[in-house]
């Protein structure tokens, strides 16, 4: 077995056996996770040509990469992400999405075009590292009843006809996910945008770290631009938020950013008055949990009612009639679909019956998803490019 290889097989069992000796969770994210570049970088190499010689370092790069996690929650510094953290997770992906080439080669079988999954990923490292500003107008017709969750055609994300008055304007930040894909200087840019363009609200939809961003000065920093809105923007958890509460909470309070856990307050805008309900991340019980919110939480007369809801798929759960606006993020619009094809399509909707993207609608609530500004879990957006909008409501 060639030197590269071994020390990429060596540094992978160092590596989970570290991770299970932290906590069983992490553990296993570590031996799934970079079991592919490690299991299919050893199935593919003798099918990639020129990317074949550059595996083994490919594969060292991701040990280094996961086997930091367990050292530091720290943001890493500009050359470790793009010198470590980038081409290992690059690599990642490429090895996920190679898994029919993987499965054929494992056989002995002529692995053709296994090059097309990391030609897609350099693609969709560009989508993942770029965010183009956009414009979305949406009119809210609240008096049709749809019926059953599906998604709503007749409102686009392009621009509609205006409805009398002024429109309501909103940021949303959602999913920026601190990390390698997501550094300080980049989130706080976006920031900055969100602020420039002068909306009504600004809302942040959660999960604004990831396992290496756990520290109050990274999340300060990068927020930073919002205390210039103080009194118009406002905050629900998302899932990762729950595994550091204590960072999330002093850092919004420090910067004047309202945390609404299961509460509500009501705004004027010059749009009218809107009510922005905050749910907590909930992962049992969302029935029971949405209902409790909405009894505490009643709707105030003449307001539109927003609801920040980080997981679309909770929406289901919400009862009928409470939210005019309900925002969420997490999915990162599907991450893998084809969405730059101008298709609706992602991995999630392949999948799951959770909505993924855009505008949906049950009976007489509606809902957006943001596509996020930022990527976790799989590592790079394939065809579904991150999002960075200005939403003109008008209902």
């Amino acid at each position: 077995m060639e030197l590269g290889t071994s020390i990429a097989l060596a540094g992978y069992a160092v590596v989970v056996a570290a991770a299970f000796s932290r906590n069983r969770q992490f553990g296993v994210f570590a031996l799934v996770v970079l079991g592919f570049p490690t299991g299919g970088g050893i199935a593919l190499r003798d099918h990639l040509g020129v990317l074949g010689d550059v595996v083994p370092i490919l594969q060292i790069l991701a040990d280094l990469h996961f086997g930091a996690l367990l050292f530091s929650r720290r943001m890493r510094g500009l050359v470790f992400r793009w010198l470590v953290s980038i081409p290992a997770l690059w690599f990642v992906a490429g090895t996920f999405l190679s898994l029919p080439w993987i499965v054929v080669a494992a056989f002995g079988g002529p692995a053709w075009g296994a090059w097309i999954p990391f030609a897609l990923v350099t693609f969709g490292l560009y989508q993942t590292l770029y965010t183009r500003e956009e414009t979305l107008d949406v009119r809210l017709d609240l008096d049709r009843d749809v019926g059953v969750l599906a998604r709503h055609p007749e409102i686009v994300t392009r621009a509609t006809k205006a409805a009398d008055g002024r429109p309501l304007t909103i940021v949303q930040i959602t999913d920026p996910h601190l990390g390698p894909f997501m550094s300080v200087n980049r989130l706080r840019r976006i920031c900055e945008r969100a602020v420039e363009r002068d909306p009504d609200l600004i809302l942040v939809t959660g999960d604004i770290m990831t396992m290496e961003s756990q520290n109050i000065e990274s999340v300060l920093t990068a927020l930073q631009p919002l205390a210039e809105a103080r009194g118009k923007v406002f905050a629900c958890h998302g899932n990762h938020d729950l595994e550091a509460r204590d960072v999330i909470r002093q850092a919004y309070a420090r910067l004047g950013v309202a945390l609404l856990v299961d509460e509500s307050i009501a705004v004027d805008t010059a749009a009218g008055p809107v009510q922005i309900v905050g749910a907590d991340f909930v992962w049992r019980n969302r029935d029971v949990h949405l209902a409790e919110l909405c009894r505490d939480n009643p709707r105030i007369p003449d307001a539109l009612r927003i609801i920040l809801l980080h997981d679309p798929g909770a929406f289901r759960h919400l009862p009928q009639g409470e939210g005019d606006l309900v925002l969420a993020g997490h999915t990162h619009g599907g991450q893998v679909g084809l969405l730059s094809l101008g298709l609706p399509s992602t991995f999630v909707s392949l999948v799951s019956k959770v909505p993924d993207h855009g505008m949906w609608a049950r009976g007489r609530d509606r809902m957006y998803v943001h596509r996020a500004q930022g990527v976790y879990g799989f590592p790079v957006r394939v065809g579904v490019p991150a999002e960075e909008s200005l939403m003109r409501v008008s209902w």
